[in-house]
């Protein structure tokens, strides 16, 4: 019994406690508006809507910046494919797209169904000028083509990793929907790691993306490109963007050997139906670094580099991340046991 009347009596106290301390906060937020009111000889509820509005003008300024630093990295790519009519006679046909300065002597990187199979390519900058451009190298697999442009002295973009964005956060998109240059829409992250037409861990958005948007940066909110622009879902205000970390590394490799050099470890994927979240493994290549890894059929890979993996496509989107050449440690599940390994990856066989 006197346990019982100890606790009721520790209970009413330190609610008496909490009552007092929002008593107190209460009465030194009024004495604060109060002041603020007195100095900028307004009332409190002017004074409250004015820090309504001021908050206002800050985001708008905040959006403005961010607009005024990535447009000036976005180009109009307008180009000219060849195609067979009905009657198997070649025809020349336009198309539009847009793209991002990646470096400040021309480089610039869009998307391959924009550029990879056009015969002829002009690129419009921000201020007007235009360039004909010559492509560079292209990946139907990631849909990532560079094309190259002779200027010097351009605003390259600046890119971040798709591990620094979460889900909620704020996006801009620039590009050049249906012809109109510097299409500005904003948006948030609405997921990560979609498998949508390409096996890229895809990046979905509710910033609009129109036909033209391809190509395009996707930037966060410090005006950096986590993203380019690839396809939008018909009849919806779905988007969807390759991550920047895959999209700076088949660009690389690109302008470095004229080709994506796609990293291989030899294992055939699928989702694991187990309990365990991550990639089933059907089966692995003889002669391969998985197999030389000592990777088995059956086995579950729930992590590369410490990153956890949930599903083939940020498996592979984990390697993408690679080069041929390194070295990358795998964490595997078997037989209720949880093993790390080591391979080098290789360069994928062409298929």
């Amino acid at each position: 019994m006197d346990e019982d009347n100890g606790f009721k009596s520790f209970f009413i106290r330190g609610l008496i406690i909490i009552m007092i301390a929002i008593v107190f906060l209460f009465i030194g937020g009024a004495l604060t508006l109060g002041i603020l009111s007195v100095i900028n000889k307004v009332s409190p509820s002017d004074l409250l809507k004015g820090s309504s509005k001021l908050l206002l003008e800050e985001f708008d300024k905040a959006i403005n910046e961010v607009v005024e630093g990535i447009t000036p990295s976005v180009v109009n790519i307008k180009v000219t494919i060849k195609v067979q009519d009905i009657f198997g006679q070649t025809q020349e046909q336009e198309g539009i797209g847009s793209g991002v300065i990646y470096t400040e002597d021309g480089y610039i990187i869009t998307n391959n169904h924009v550029a990879g199979s056009a015969e002829k390519i002009l690129v419009t900058l921000y201020d007007g000028s235009e360039y004909p451009a010559e492509l560079v190298g292209a990946d139907e697999k990631t849909d990532v083509a560079v094309i190259k442009i002779e200027a010097d002295n351009l605003e390259a973009a600046s890119f971040a990793s798709m591990d620094d964005i979460k889900v909620g956060d704020m996006v801009i998109a620039v590009g050049s929907p249906y012809g109109l240059d510097q299409t500005v829409t904003m948006g948030v992250i609405s997921a990560k790691g979609r498998d949508i037409t390409i096996p890229v861990n895809l990046i979905q958005t509710d910033a609009a993306i129109n036909p033209g948007n391809s190509g395009g940066p996707l930037v966060n909110s410090n005006g950096e490109v986590i993203g380019i622009n690839t396809l939008a879902a018909p009849g919806t205000s779905i988007g969807f963007a390759i991550p920047s970390d895959t999209v700076v590394n088949i660009a690389k490799q690109i302008i470095e050997y004229g080709r994506a050099i796609i990293p291989y470890m030899g294992v055939e994927m699928a989702e694991s139906t187990t309990d365990v979240i991550g990639v089933y493994i059907n089966s692995v290549t003889q002669g391969y670094p998985a197999e030389k890894a000592g990777i088995k059929a059956g086995d579950i890979i729930v992590e590369m580099d410490n990153i956890k993996v949930s599903n083939p496509y940020e498996l592979f989107a984990q390697i993408l991340r690679h080069s041929v050449g390194d070295k990358v440690t795998v964490k595997i599940y078997r037989n209720g046991e949880y093993l790390t390994v080591t391979l080098k990856l290789v360069e994928a066989p062409a298929t």
